[in-house]
């Protein structure tokens, strides 16, 4: 009678205890960022990624909050770094928290995001963080957005821009 090896698999022997058995640091990281419009609020500034198999994807642009600065306050400054547009800030919009692995760390990462009006500068992609920027009409974020709570918040956004518009400027 033929002995069992005991794997019920392709992997090796031992690869799958040695990957459980790991454990991953996990760590908390905040960010800010948001949706920054053009002075007529039809069209805001994105940013492009490659992703690891290469693929272009396109999402708001936000960073990590450094020491002392408010949230608000990294908004404005990651949108400037991220597009070369200088902004500010005109309301909060909401906050989005996921997960993920990196460097042998787990990571569960919260962003908050603003909605930012542009006051000047030019879209630039000299960030190494950048592949590209572009100005997209606010009705085609919803297609060109890679995540899904980015898309939400966008959606929100429109909603609440509506409002703005209607109550005006001071109001909101």
């Amino acid at each position: 009678m033929p002995q069992s090896s005991g794997r019920s698999g392709g992997t090796k022997p031992g690869r799958r205890n040695r990957r459980r058995g790991r454990r991953l640091k996990t760590v908390d990281e905040t960010s800010a960022g948001g949706l920054v419009l053009d002075a007529a609020h039809r069209n805001a500034a994105v940013i492009g990624r490659l992703d690891r198999r290469g693929r272009l994807l396109w999402s708001l642009p936000k960073g990590h909050i450094e020491e002392g600065e408010t949230s608000a306050q990294t908004a404005v400054r990651e949108v400037a770094e991220e597009t070369g547009i200088h902004s500010r800030v005109l309301r909060p919009l909401g906050s989005i928290d996921y997960w993920f692995v990196a460097e042998d760390r787990r990571v569960h990462k919260t962003v908050h995001h603003f909605i930012l009006e542009a006051l000047g500068g030019e879209l630039s992609d000299e960030d190494v963080e950048v592949t590209e920027v572009a100005w997209v009409p606010l009705g085609e974020l919803d297609a060109r957005l890679a995540y899904a709570d980015e898309r939400r918040l966008v959606r929100r956004a429109a909603e609440l821009l509506a409002q703005y518009d209607a109550d005006g400027a001071e109001s909101a």
